[in-house]
């Protein structure tokens, strides 16, 4: 008989172990699993829905909403996240996942959710959304229960061996430094105002990302700021994620500023830094394929390593 509660303490093991055999393209480890789910701010038992055959977990979904505002005191009332499920492969077709799916929906509805997405949740996401190509069955199943795709992020690799700074760069470079431009690593006097400005002008995860990965493992020099005279225009930065080294971003330029090649400059000298750090890759979860940033990234040599769906589901 399969049987359904929320999250007690000591359930963490089973999860990990059942993840792994579940979702064996994405597999965790308990450490990630505590930084991104149990230390997450936003953390409530109460949405981490499981089943249990007996003693044994056999499913697992976790659903969230914002306690902690991610900026001011906007706690966005009326969405909800869901930023993981799985069954076990060997009680499949048994209806566990959609029952769990109910529990889950019903913590939603008791908490006062209207918009339930899959996965754009910030600041700990596992993955931006459903890899249809990797977990088709998945990608079905949250259709069947009415989620709607919104749109498709693509995730990007780079391998810098062949990677160098070319002559058109120099000279872009030289350009932009006559009138004025300067791309530097960051120093203590720039970080409040490199938050705020990834705060205000793109997106309040990415003023956290910078703030936090300073504070627990970022190095100062992973992060690059771009000036106009005196006025700061751009930023990015790598290993800012999880203290992954070789995962970059976030990376932006003001949209005023665009047109200049300024984050083509960044991101050269972004990954001219990476490589000089001695890293053989470069990689990001989460970009839009046909903005102009992705543009960028593929002339740059990037590569399209996987796509996602993000999906909403009203309820």
């Amino acid at each position: 008989m399969i049987t359904y509660r929320s999250y007690q303490s000591g359930d963490e093991v089973q999860i990990v172990s059942l993840w792994n055999k579940s979702l064996p393209k994405d597999p965790i480890t308990p450490s990630r699993f505590r930084n991104l789910v149990l230390l997450d701010a936003n953390f409530d038992p109460s949405g981490l829905c499981l089943a249990f055959d007996g003693e044994a977990l056999v499913g697992c979904v976790y659903g969230l909403r914002r306690l902690l505002p991610m900026i001011g005191t906007e706690l966005e009332e009326e969405n909800g996240w869901i930023t993981f499920f799985f069954v076990d492969p060997d009680y499949h077709q048994q209806g566990i996942g959609s029952e769990l799916m109910k529990q889950v929906d019903l913590f939603f509805q008791v908490n006062n959710r209207k918009s339930i997405f899959f996965a754009s949740y910030a600041p700990n996401y596992i993955l931006p959304g459903l890899d249809e190509e990797a977990y088709p069955e998945a990608y079905a199943f949250l259709q069947k229960l009415g989620f709607q795709k919104l749109y498709s992020p693509v995730a990007m690799d780079r391998n810098l061996l062949d990677f160098q700074l070319t002559d058109d760069i120099r000279q872009l470079k030289q350009a932009r430094e006559a009138e004025g431009y300067t791309i530097s690593i960051a120093q203590d006097k720039d970080l409040y105002e490199v938050i705020q400005f990834a705060n205000n002008v793109f997106n309040p995860d990415w003023g956290r990302a910078i703030r936090e990965g300073l504070k627990e493992v970022l190095p100062m020099e992973r992060l690059l700021i771009a000036r106009h005279h005196e006025q700061l225009v751009g930023f990015c930065l790598y290993g800012g994620y999880e203290g992954i080294p070789e995962r970059f971003g976030p990376f932006g330029v003001d949209p005023n500023q665009q047109g200049k090649g300024l984050g083509k400059l960044l991101l050269h000298e972004c990954l001219f830094q990476m490589k000089a750090e001695g890293l053989h890759n470069a990689w990001f979860l989460w970009t839009g394929e046909k903005s102009s940033a992705g543009h960028l990234y593929l002339k740059t040599g990037f590569h399209i390593t996987r796509k996602f769906h993000v999906m909403k589901k009203d309820i």
